[in-house]
């Protein structure tokens, strides 16, 4: 479920970088640069659309913290919770976009927040679950796990798991980046909310059960 998530998020920061105007809404430490760019008046930056992903994703993540203090012992239910609210956030912003190409700059922003919370919400949780080198939404220390361990000649279960991770993410943002660019962006989000959708229903199934993950 982890890895479909960083599926989506590959989707969703294809459609952000593409379609709405070279902004994050999962990698904040790209948003934090490109407000860096947007202050120094770099052109094809918006300052407005990068902070309302940094603010968006701010938000999300205090809600998924919320979110953790209630189900902290309910981890299956909790994934599924947030899975939830990420899919409906993910739906609205589709609609959006569906209903309002071409965007106007409100427009764009409005969607910059919500797919920045919906990706907030995913990443506060995804933390706190802590699987190893899941975290949904970055790969840097992934990258530099999985090139150590290589080196070191290690090629058990973790260097799976982070080439799983890498392959996913690769995967969404090339899923993504086809559909922008060949279709549309409402195309693109459609396809990443149906993949959240599959991964929430998962989810709730896993929940559902008494031996849900741990």
């Amino acid at each position: 479920m982890l890895l479909g998530l960083t599926a989506v998020t590959g989707v969703v920061d294809a459609v952000s970088i593409l379609a709405l105007g070279r902004v994050f809404v999962a990698n904040m430490t790209g948003n934090v640069v490109f407000i860096g760019f947007a202050i120094a008046g770099a052109a094809g930056f918006s300052l407005i659309a990068s902070l309302c992903g940094l603010g968006g994703f701010l938000v999300g993540a205090s809600a998924g913290g919320q979110l953790i203090a209630r189900l902290d012992a309910e981890r299956s239910r909790l994934l599924a919770m947030a899975a939830s609210a990420e899919l409906a956030l993910l739906a609205v912003a589709t609609l959006v976009v569906g209903f309002s190409t071409p965007l106007d700059a409100s427009e764009r922003d409005l969607v910059v927040l919500l797919l920045a919370v919906a990706m907030g919400v995913q990443n506060a949780v995804a933390r706190h679950l802590a699987v190893p080198d899941l975290t949904t939404t970055v790969l840097t220390m992934t990258l530099t796990g999985l090139a150590s361990d290589l080196r070191r000649g290690e090629h058990g279960t973790a260097v799976v798991r982070r080439f799983l991770a890498v392959l996913a993410m690769f995967a969404g943002a090339v899923l993504g980046a086809t559909l922008v660019i060949h279709q549309n962006p409402t195309f693109a989000l459609a396809i990443g909310t149906a993949l959240l959708a599959l991964v929430t229903s998962a989810a709730w199934r896993s929940a559902a059960t008494p031996s849900g993950p741990g």
